[in-house]
């Protein structure tokens, strides 16, 4: 499966049209072919500013958000790298603030391809060398570079001595990779994937860490200590409660931090562990004001954003329209706590990678809705329809559909009340440009 991406321009579809044609890794582990990249374009991964990396299962890109925007609050200039994009491929580079123009992105993208045409690089390696020659060429205080897929052997890995490393929240998602069988592994799975979550701990660089079981628990504090990193870990080495504010603390003292604009109680576990990051790092100090102000102006679309005015929602108006792209059990918990504070029936539209646990992400919450309907998901291998809401169905939904099309979904759906859209960060994408929503 790619991640397929389209521009209105041509200059950045041509170089889109060529990353759409690389072969897929089958079976190709290791981070040779993306150093063999990066060297071919000068190694720019080595003339970065100081590199915030995160990796986790859920919340590493919420975690980047808080960071760049805690750092900007602070005054600085923050290149910052994500996957997937949501609408347009421009989202993943972030140029000193700024998403990175369609003239910048067909120029590297071309030079990167160009470079790499005999080596056989994925869609992923020839866009994380794009984005950290790009980084290379413009000036910045501070890298906000997020994991793509589990961290051992992300491509991002390639950064050797960053400001500090981060890990999110861990739950099981993309086990088809990430609990392949492999010899010298951890056998549990959450240790499993704890493991190739801390493949991104380095040498005497500190790592901050959400609070997790006990396997998890035990993988990283083995990490740590055979790579020499000084670890800090939530619940032992910094901690955060929220209640109508943050009380975070640490050995540096305590700070209290207003809760975040993002809707979702989890999402102040995510602030939290962004101010962790930057009071254990020791290359850029960020005051104490610029954190608080950081929390409230953090943005990130398709985590449980209550859509605006536009094509799709004007279907279904007075309803309002929440878009999740959460899509494993984490996140349909996630979703589950907060409808048990919403006091209307959920009427869900979704679709989902048929690589996913969709049983597991809806058990959470299908005691919650009123209805499902699931819709295709074009160029993605994605459930039938009818399979995803016999699914929904035997999860325990009282009554389950299919639809053509989300826009046909939210007509069937008209004057039911609320209506989440959810199950993929693809059909988030999807729907945000059809409801002309641009992220920024």
């Amino acid at each position: 499966m790619r991640d397929f991406a389209v521009s209105d321009s041509p200059a950045v579809q041509a170089q889109l049209d060529r990353l759409a044609a690389l072969s897929l890794p089958q079976g190709r582990l290791g981070l040779d072919p993306v150093r063999e990249l990066l060297a071919r374009v000068g190694n720019p991964h080595e003339r970065l500013p100081p590199v915030f990396h995160i990796a986790g299962t859920n919340g590493k890109g919420s975690t980047s958000a808080f960071l760049r925007a805690m750092l900007e609050a602070d005054g600085k200039r923050v290149h910052q790298f994500n996957s997937p994009h949501l609408v347009r491929y421009n989202e993943r580079i972030r140029l000193a603030g700024e998403l990175i123009s369609d003239d910048a992105l067909a120029d590297v993208l071309a030079e990167v391809l160009d470079a790499g045409s005999d080596i056989g690089a994925s869609f992923f390696e020839i866009t994380t060398a794009a984005a950290f020659l790009a980084f290379a060429r413009t000036p910045a205080d501070a890298c906000v570079v997020e994991v793509g897929l589990g961290g051992r052997f992300d491509a991002t890995n390639v950064i050797a001595r960053p400001a500090v490393c981060g890990i999110a929240s861990l739950g099981l998602d993309h086990e088809r990779f990430l609990l392949a069988p492999e010899d010298g592994v951890p056998e549990h799975p959450m240790a499993r994937i704890a493991f190739e979550k801390a493949g991104i701990v380095k040498p005497g660089v500190p790592v901050v860490t959400q609070a997790y079981g006990t396997e998890a628990e035990a993988e990283l504090e083995r990490a740590a200590m055979v790579a020499g990193a000084p670890l800090h870990m939530r619940g032992k080495d910094w901690d955060a409660t929220a209640g109508a504010t943050i009380e975070y603390r640490d050995g540096h003292g305590a700070l209290t931090l207003p809760l975040p604009t993002l809707p979702g109680a989890f999402q102040a576990d995510n602030a939290a562990l962004a101010v962790a990051m930057l009071r254990h790092q020791d290359q850029m100090t960020v005051s104490a004001e610029a954190l608080a102000v950081g929390v409230l102006d953090a943005q990130w679309p398709a985590r449980l954003q209550w859509l605006g005015d536009g094509p799709l929602t004007k279907i279904v108006r007075p309803s309002r329209v929440l878009l999740d792209g959460g899509h494993n059990p984490d996140a349909g918990r996630v979703l589950g706590d907060f409808f048990r504070k919403l006091n209307a029936p959920i009427h869900a539209v979704s679709a989902m990678l048929d690589a996913k646990d969709a049983g597991g992400f809806l058990a959470p919450f299908a005691d919650r809705l009123a209805s499902f309907t699931a819709v295709p998901l074009p160029s993605h291998d994605s459930y039938p329809p009818a399979d995803l809401a016999r699914i929904a169905s035997e999860a325990g939904v009282p009554k389950t559909s299919t639809a053509a099309s989300v826009a046909d979904a939210l007509r069937a759906l008209k004057g039911e009340g609320p209506v989440l859209i959810c199950g993929s960060l693809y059909l988030a994408g999807e729907v945000l440009r059809a409801n002309e929503e641009w992220p920024d």
